[in-house]
């Protein structure tokens, strides 16, 4: 697996993949269903599997005071990631500068100019860029413009209860390990 950090470190190593993007704080059984979808369409395309993470968080940037426990460190989570066998792994910093980024600005410069995507793979509730204003339906316009796929995952749910980091952490601080 690849280890990426820093858009300038992408831009030099440049590569035409099918991603996902979020935090994958755990990389849990809701997940590790994303990322199965990933390598599914990364190999039926033929291109790289990519994981886009942040760091810190963006809950951690905005709200420090907020922001939940982490399941896993970064370190962790890389080798959750090469677990999954997934091909690579870009970090990116979350600062003031990243947060200002509008969608049209976040969908050219990262997704087009970073990452060169042909599929990108989401789950039900992201939201990206500069208050929240990007999302699915930004992305569906933004694909059919720029030539790239949009594909929504559904919620993975386990006797009808959506699989989280939230609800992980809820059932931690409960006590509750099997669930």
């Amino acid at each position: 697996m690849e280890f990426i950090r820093g858009l300038i470190n992408l831009q030099r190593q440049r590569q035409a993949c099918v991603a996902t993007i979020g935090n994958f704080d755990g990389v849990h059984l809701g997940h590790q269903s994303v990322l199965e979808q990933l390598k599914s369409c990364a190999e039926e395309s033929d291109l790289c599997s990519t994981v886009l993470i942040f760091e810190p968080q963006p809950i951690e940037f905005f709200a420090p005071e907020k922001a939940p426990s982490r399941l896993t460190r970064l370190r962790e989570k890389l080798q959750q990631f090469e677990k999954q066998k997934i091909d690579r792994v870009v970090c990116l910093k979350f600062d003031e500068s990243f947060a200002g980024l509008t969608a049209a600005e976040f969908v050219s410069t990262i997704l087009l100019d970073g990452l060169d995507i042909k599929t990108l793979i989401i789950g039900d509730d992201f939201r990206f860029a500069r208050n929240r204003e990007g999302d699915y339906d930004y992305l569906l316009k933004a694909g059919e413009q720029y030539g790239f796929n949009v594909r929504m995952t559904d919620s993975f749910s386990i006797a009808n209860e959506r699989v989280s980091s939230t609800l992980i952490r809820q059932a931690l601080a409960e006590g509750d390990m099997d669930k």
